[in-house]
C-alpha cells in the first residue's frame, strides 16, 4: 500500500502530525493509543473503500507531535480533535473513531462537540475502568503498560534492535506483520547509536493518570453520547493474554442494558492485534457501516 501522507495541522499552541491514509472525499478521524503513532490505523486504513480518507493524528507528545507543547490530557487531546474535525470536515460531520486511550479522547470530543461527528466507533477503550478509592496511578501504570513504559526510557543501538525489542513482546512476536514493523519503525528517533522511542514519558504518565481517575467523567459522556457509538473489544489484554483490557464485567455494565452502547467482541484478537492485525478488516467493515 502506498505510506501516508504527513501534514502538520494546526491546533492550540502549534501544530500536530497527521498521517492521512488514501485520497477520498470522506472524512474518517482516529486516534490511537497511550504509547502509540497515526501510524497505528495502518491495517485499518488499507481496509476502507477507496471514498474514505483517514486522518490519524499524532497526539501530543507522540511520533511527529512530540515536541508540540502541552499541557497534555485527555481534554487537551480532545479539544485538539475537535479542531481537526473543524478543518477536516469541511463543515460536515466527520467520522470519528479511536483505540485504547484513543477511544477515552474520542468519546471526549464526540461528548463535547456532536456536531461535529456522524459516529464513534471505540475500540478497546472508552469504558470507565474500576479503580479502587486511594490507588495510586503511577503504580497501576507501572503495574498494566509493563512493556510499553519499559521502552520509553531506553536506548537502542539500531533501528534493528529497536524492531527485535517488539518482536519479543508477546502480544505481537507471534503475529508480526508489516503493519506492526511499519508501526514500530516510525516510532524510533534519535543518533546513531542511541535510537529510542519517540514518545515522551511525562505525557504518557500525565494521560495515564487522567485516564485512571475520570471514571465519573466517562460514564457521564456515555451516558449523554448524541451520536451513534459501538465498541469492538478484544478477548486477550495488554500481554496477549488475560485479562483483556475491558473486563467482561465493564462492558456488560455498558452493554447488558437495552438501549446503551452496542457492543462486538472481536474473538481471537489481542488488545494490539485488533488494530494491527487481521481484525483491522472488520473494525474498518464496522467502522463504515456504522453511519448507515
Amino acid at each position: 500500500m502506498n505510506e501516508p501522507a504527513e501534514l502538520d495541522l494546526p491546533v492550540e499552541g502549534g501544530t500536530l502530525r497527521v498521517l492521512r491514509f488514501g485520497g477520498g472525499p470522506r472524512t474518517a478521524l482516529a486516534a490511537h493509543g497511550i504509547t502509540g503513532s497515526g501510524m497505528s490505523l495502518r491495517a485499518v486504513a488499507r481496509h476502507l473503500p477507496d471514498e474514505w480518507s483517514l486522518f490519524a493524528p499524532d497526539l501530543r507528545g507522540r511520533g511527529g507531535s512530540a515536541d508540540t507543547p502541552g499541557p497534555y490530557g485527555l481534554d487537551r487531546h480532545a479539544g485538539d480533535l475537535c479542531r481537526l474535525a473543524e478543518d477536516l470536515g469541511g463543515g460536515r460531520p466527520v467520522a470519528l473513531t479511536g483505540h485504547s486511550m484513543g477511544a477515552y479522547t474520542a468519546l471526549k470530543a464526540a461528548a463535547r462537540r456532536p456536531g461535529l461527528f456522524d459516529r464513534l466507533l471505540l475500540v478497546d477503550g472508552g469504558l470507565p475502568l474500576p479503580v479502587p478509592p486511594g490507588t495510586d496511578p503511577d503504580a497501576v501504570l507501572d503495574a498494566t503498560l509493563g512493556p510499553a513504559l519499559a521502552r520509553l526510557g531506553r536506548t537502542y543501538e539500531s533501528d534493528e534492535a529497536y524492531v527485535d525489542f517488539f518482536r519479543a513482546h508477546p502480544a505481537l512476536g507471534p503475529h508480526w506483520n508489516a503493519d506492526i514493523e511499519a508501526y514500530v519503525r516510525y516510532d524510533v528517533t534519535g543518533t546513531r547509536g542511541a535510537r529510542r522511542s519517540k514518545v515522551r514519558e511525562e505525557a504518557v504518565r500525565h494521560d495515564g493518570r487522567d485516564l485512571l481517575t475520570s471514571a465519573g467523567l466517562f460514564a457521564a459522556a456515555l451516558t449523554g453520547l448524541g451520536v451513534p457509538a459501538l465498541l469492538l473489544h478484544a478477548p486477550l489484554g495488554l500481554l496477549g493474554q488475560e485479562p483483556p483490557m475491558l473486563a467482561a464485567s465493564v462492558v456488560e455494565d455498558w452493554t447488558g442494558v437495552a438501549g446503551r452502547l452496542p457492543a462486538e467482541l472481536i474473538e481471537g484478537s489481542n488488545h494490539y492485534t485488533i488494530l494491527l492485525g487481521t481484525a483491522a478488516r472488520t473494525v474498518a467493515e464496522r467502522f463504515v457501516a456504522l453511519g448507515g
